[in-house]
């Protein structure tokens, strides 16, 4: 039985999560747990821009759009939840630039709490 790693929801991500409709919800969610369980689900793939297959995202489409959750697997302690949106554009695939920027930013913050986590494993260590 392999081990779940842990999951963190970055700046808003959870409660942009949560507004999602309940069928996209469930839908991202199960797509996570295969994430903590350190398998890919089918319906994920790398976010363009972000330099390989650290930082990945999840597309689901309803009849009112598209729907998008971004996380990272870039650190060994935990898996991040990026952010989680409606992409709105009708024109192209590209994700908007404001997205980018929200997720480029959460990820600073994500390796900075990954950093904090790798020091409190080392100081549960040193202190037994």
């Amino acid at each position: 039985m392999k081990i779940e790693k842990p999951l963190f929801w970055i700046g808003s991500s959870k409660k942009d999560l949560l507004a999602l409709p309940v069928k996209i919800r469930k839908f991202f969610g199960h797509a996570l747990d295969f994430a903590q369980c350190g398998v890919q689900h089918s319906a994920v793939k790398p976010l363009k821009g972000f330099g390989g297959a650290g930082v990945l995202e999840i597309v689901e489409d309803d009849e009112d759009g598209t729907y998008r959750a971004i996380y990272t697997v870039k650190f060994a302690e935990a898996i991040f939840v990026l952010h989680c949106f409606q992409k709105k554009s009708k024109r192209g695939i590209e994700t908007p630039k404001k997205e980018i920027d929200i997720i480029r930013h959460r990820l600073k913050l994500a390796e900075s709490y990954a950093e904090q986590l790798r020091e409190e494993l080392r100081n549960e260590k040193a202190n037994h």
